[in-house]
């Protein structure tokens, strides 16, 4: 590994550089804990805007509600580190498919970023120039992972994921979820595009990759995937435009950002 490069190889994350710039050459993913205290979830709420408070108000259960504004409120923090801008001010606008994106006048430029979170953990992709997506899905060996790929899945998957040993079949289903969902995310179109209308590696060993679309020729060739070892019983995944970038892994720590967070408290 070369000096200064994170790689998420074994889990490993490193601790975030103190000044942190985006480039195209890169992309950088950053993972942080949605589990915090509840002076650090209410300092983060503190950034957040008065739309993001509302959906975070409108889950039913409060570690759903923490999770969200915790969430939200890192990603604020993380921005401001590559804008220069105060978190609680930045103001973000969204797709029509709801993908977040710096408004024009925040500093942000050609910025582009992703987040997602499942189970107490948080995955942000940021980068230059590049359209981006990432997922993290908590594997639960309790759902019906073959019955969900047969409604869902493209052929190829289903056929993939039934020629697996059963103790195999729910890490593969979740690799795949993650791999579809980081792809779709990138794309920017929600759930207006079929999960069966491409075809994404998920064989244990098989590197990530986005096999075949069905859509114009080239496509698939666009766009690069990578898997992310988020942690011991998650899946991850990240989806950029185009190729010849390294990545980047670093771990966001609640206590060292903490003053940052706690000034708009």
């Amino acid at each position: 590994m070369a000096s200064g490069q994170a790689e998420s190889v074994e889990g490993v994350w490193e601790a975030a550089p103190s000044r942190v710039v985006a480039v195209r050459e890169e992309v950088h993913v950053w993972r942080a804990s949605c589990r915090l205290q509840a002076n650090e979830v209410k300092a983060l709420r503190g950034l957040l805007s008065e739309d993001e408070a509302a959906r975070a108000d409108r889950f039913h259960f409060a570690r759903d509600r923490d999770d969200f504004t915790a969430a939200r409120g890192v990603l604020r923090v993380i921005l401001g580190r590559y804008t220069g801008r105060e978190p609680a001010g930045l103001r973000f606008i969204y797709s029509p498919f709801g993908k977040p994106s710096l408004d024009g006048g925040e500093g942000g430029g050609a910025l582009r970023f992703n987040l997602s979170h499942s189970g107490g953990v948080a995955l942000y992709a940021v980068t230059l120039g590049r359209e981006v997506g990432i997922d993290v899905e908590q594997v639960r060996e309790e759902m019906d992972c073959v019955g969900v790929a047969d409604r869902f899945f493209s052929a190829n998957e289903v056929e993939v994921l039934h020629s697996l040993a059963r103790e195999a079949q729910t890490r593969a289903f979740f690799e795949c979820w993650a791999r579809k969902e980081a792809y779709i995310k990138a794309r920017g179109e929600g759930l207006s595009m079929p999960l069966d209308s491409f075809d994404v590696s998920l064989a244990p060993g098989e590197p990530a990759a986005l096999l075949r679309t069905r859509e114009e020729a080239g496509e698939a060739s666009r766009w690069t995937l990578r898997e992310l070892s988020a942690g011991q019983g998650y899946a991850a995944a990240v989806a950029v435009e185009g190729g010849g970038w390294r990545l980047r892994c670093w771990q966001w720590e609640a206590d060292r950002h903490h003053a940052s967070a706690s000034k708009a408290d």
